[in-house]
């Protein structure tokens, strides 16, 4: 094809020339830069020039020559192309004929032997270098892959490891391959995960039952007491009955506690909403308090830039947010018992603020504190009031909600707890 080009446009130049007076010097050009034959003849088959470039395809036999150039004179034919084997070289040459005018033909000739023997060396170099490509591939391949599937099996033997419950592992991987960085990344973040989730696994575990000794230790004490040494005193039997009532009721707290933040977690407690008055709701859970203002001199103040605040949630959910919230600030809150309730109606939102007087919070404790038992976790202690699951469940229902939450805090000057209900009537 490509030499076949190379004749069309050299015939195609002399075509375009042949009335040059410098077509002697055109034909020699054409023949050198397309490595051709050009020979023109008059109709009497005599030559008038030849170009200056001679390669195998421009000599061949006299006898073959006159055939082809009589053939074509005598076709009266504008253009012929001609495939012969030259017996004086034995190679294949290729011959374009053109007519020029009446009388002047050019014959332009060309060697195939050159294709066809650079055609044999690239086939012969094709094997040899496809030969040494696959196996450089193999060699290579072998290595990349040591490289990248070492880390891998590495990993794979670090992460049974961590199956089994063995935190104190690290996974590591090569510097250089940035996909098993980052893969090395993700693992020690999943270990580090795993790890605080089967320490609080066990805290939680420790802790409640720790609160669930404690009650049935006092129950069957209490039970025992009636029975035996209360039997014929009727007061203290029912003072024994009051109080195993009361542990009775602490229990039934802390398994209801359990299950809800059970349920939460598992994502199947969906939201009641309906419209009610924040206010009025935040004075009756409050009230709920009275026994700790008369008998344990408890101090509740609750401040309002509003008489009555609607807002649209699930009531329920929201009350026991509250009262987890009050419950917490009891536990902890300073000498002088106070807690402090704010409900303030900002521009774009309703702020909640429960506040206690307290020891404070230590900054690096702050994110973990909504962690079941997290507060009590170096040493366990039963709460006044609530389980010690109350700040779980907060976080819980509020994201639920889609709440803003938080907490702050100053050493020595206590803590706020906070969550903001976005304002539709804005």
């Amino acid at each position: 094809m490509s030499k076949t080009k190379d004749i069309a446009e050299a015939a195609n130049t002399l075509i375009k020339y042949k009335n040059n007076p410098n077509v002697a010097d055109i034909v020699d050009q054409q023949a050198m830069d397309k490595s051709v034959c050009i020979e023109v003849v008059n109709e009497k088959i005599n030559t008038l020039y030849t170009s200056m470039y001679f390669g195998k395809g421009c000599i061949s036999s006299k006898e073959q020559s006159l055939k082809y150039k009589t053939d074509f004179i005598k076709s009266n034919k504008e253009s012929q192309t001609y495939e012969l084997i030259n017996p004086m070289y034995d190679n294949r040459t290729l011959i374009q004929a053109i007519k020029l005018d009446s009388k002047n033909y050019a014959f332009i000739n060309t060697s195939m032997d050159p294709i066809d023997g650079t055609v044999d060396i690239l086939q012969t170099q094709l094997i040899y270098v496809t030969i040494i490509v696959l196996i450089l591939s193999f060699i290579i391949a072998y290595f990349i892959s040591k490289h990248i599937s070492e880390p891998i099996v590495e990993m794979n033997q670090t992460a049974k490891g961590l199956a089994k419950g063995k935190f104190n592992v690290s996974f590591r991987s090569a510097e250089d391959i940035l996909e098993l960085n980052e893969l090395a990344t993700t693992l020690n973040y999943a270990k580090d995960e795993l790890e605080k989730t089967d320490e609080l696994r066990q805290d939680l575990m420790a802790n409640v039952s720790h609160d669930l000794k404690t009650p049935l230790t006092m129950i069957k004490a209490y039970a025992e007491m009636s029975r035996d040494l209360h039997i014929k005193d009727k007061k203290k039997q029912k003072e024994d009955i009051n109080i195993i009532i009361s542990e009775v009721d602490r229990l039934t707290i802390l398994v209801n506690d359990i299950l809800e933040l059970s349920k939460m977690q598992s994502n199947i407690n969906e939201l009641q909403k309906e419209q009610f008055d924040l206010i009025k709701l935040t004075q009756e859970i409050i009230h709920r308090y009275k026994i700790l203002q008369e008998t344990e001199n408890y101090k509740f103040e609750f401040n309002h830039n509003e008489e009555k605040l609607l807002i649209t949630a699930d009531k329920k959910k929201l009350e026991q947010v509250i009262y987890n919230l009050i419950n917490n600030a009891i536990n902890y809150t300073g000498e002088d018992n106070k807690v402090i309730i704010n409900i303030i109606k900002e521009e774009k939102n309703i702020l909640v603020e429960i506040k206690d007087t307290g020891k404070g919070i230590k900054k690096e404790d702050l994110p973990y504190i909504w962690d079941k038992y997290y507060k009590n976790k170096k040493k366990h202690k039963r709460n006044l009031i609530g389980t010690g699951l109350g700040l779980s469940i907060v976080k819980n229902v509020l994201q639920l909600h889609n709440y803003d939450f938080g907490v702050t805090s100053q050493k020595d000057k206590g803590s706020t707890f906070y969550f903001k209900i976005p304002n539709i009537n804005q």
